[in-house]
């Protein structure tokens, strides 16, 4: 999706407000019905949608091999059919297109912005290879390998050198995280036009849940919100939740529930539900691990009111707004120890501790063991405290920071 920024829009009444979308699928009035269904997204002045046709350029499964430079170049084909059908005077890329900037930029005569919530590549993804450790992305035959990963490592390295290129074209650059931005500054170089924006968390909407201390410890739920992406490692939590139950002796009182709330965006997602929903099998948890795919908003606000813990596992998220949620809900916090929880979320408020941090199954199923034999009391003033720090997440706090950002594409 690429746009003019709407905020500004509605600042600015001689503004048109353009997204260009690959949900041909869709008209635009179910796109906005289906932002305020699941993200709680009021929309008060009208958008334009250009609807493509060559999204599938940019799909991960057209390119098994190579897919960082496949989608990339993908991209420039998506942007070409996008700039045909609708040439705007400004440009904003919020999807991390990156190699579209110079191709509205240069051919378009835009001015060009981003939104980088996720760096395509990032010096983190070069160490690993560099390091030939197995990860997601980095695939065990080629770890064990000295010439796969070398060969890997220059393809990484000529990859980050041209994505420095093309994201240097942008005339604002804005980041979502203290993480981000390190390695955005790292990679394009452009430091006087880059700045953090934090995204918008509907943090209000989840503070207005009621915050009080638990009358009840008969039952405990542990509430995970993702997606149903390979990044998220949802294997992580089932282990970790796994390893608590027999450890820890908490499968018989109090009763724990594990809640995977989540959005399956294709096939490929619903088969990684599957095999997680076999892993919970292999390890004997299936009747303690529940399943919550694409829900209603209103379905997410209540499991996060009754959730003790609210549990996230991604290495190096760029931001984490499912962390920001499950804070301002009232649930305690436990993220991964890196990214944006660590930087940015899970830190210190006014001296008080906001949440807790962990790294590896051992690390989760001790903390949550730990969490869970605090008093109430004690967990309320974890809650409370985080439930502050979380008001720099707002949308209000957004829309001041982003249209203080693309100012200077207006002048």
């Amino acid at each position: 999706m690429y746009e003019i920024p709407f905020l500004y829009s509605c600042r600015n009444r001689n503004v048109t407000c353009v997204v260009y979308t690959g949900d041909r699928d869709a008209t635009g009035e179910e796109i906005v019905e289906g932002a305020f269904r699941r993200f709680n997204i009021k929309l008060t002045h009208p958008v334009k949608f250009v609807f493509l046709e060559k999204r599938y350029l940019v799909e991960a499964s057209l390119y098994p091999h190579f897919t960082l430079l496949g989608q990339s170049l993908g991209s420039v084909f998506l942007g070409w059919e996008a700039l045909l059908k609708c040439v705007p005077d400004i440009y904003i890329d919020s999807m991390g297109y990156a190699f579209t900037l110079p191709l509205f930029k240069y051919l378009g005569g835009c001015r060009v912005g981003c939104y980088v919530h996720y760096p395509t590549i990032s010096t983190d993804m070069l160490s690993v290879v560099r390091n030939q450790d197995t990860r997601f992305n980095n695939a065990a035959f080629i770890t064990k390998n000295p010439l796969f990963s070398k060969f890997k490592l220059i393809y990484y390295y000529f990859f980050a050198f041209m994505y420095g290129l093309v994201g240097s074209c942008s005339d604002v650059i804005m980041v979502n995280s203290s993480w981000t931005l390190n390695h955005i500054l790292s990679l394009w170089r452009a430091g006087a036009c880059t700045s953090v924006v934090y995204p918008p968390c509907d943090v209000q909407t989840f503070l207005d849940i009621p915050l009080e201390e638990e009358k009840s410890t008969a039952e405990h739920s542990i509430v995970s919100v993702s997606q149903f992406r390979p990044e998220k490692d949802h294997p992580l939590q089932i282990r970790a939740f796994a390893k608590l139950l027999k450890e820890k002796g908490l499968g018989q009182q109090p009763s724990l529930k594990l809640i995977l709330v989540g959005g399956c965006r294709n096939r490929q997602d619903e088969e990684r539900v599957n095999n997680l929903k076999r892993l919970c099998e292999e390890l004997g948890v299936s009747n303690d691990v529940t399943f919550r795919i694409n829900i209603p908003f209103e379905e997410l606000k209540r499991h996060l009111a009754e959730a003790t813990i609210g549990l996230h596992t991604m290495w190096n998220e760029h931001f984490g707004i499912g962390v920001v949620e499950c804070m301002a809900a009232g649930t305690v916090i436990l993220a991964h120890n890196s990214g944006g929880p660590k930087l940015d979320i899970v830190v210190p408020y006014e001296g008080h501790i906001t949440g807790f941090l962990a790294e590896n199954e051992d690390n989760y199923a001790e903390t949550m063991a730990y969490i869970l034999s605090l008093s109430p009391q004690k967990r309320l003033e974890i809650r409370e405290n985080a439930r502050r720090s979380v008001h720099r997440f707002s949308d209000q706090h957004f829309e001041e920071t982003f249209l203080l950002s693309v100012e200077p594409l207006f002048k």
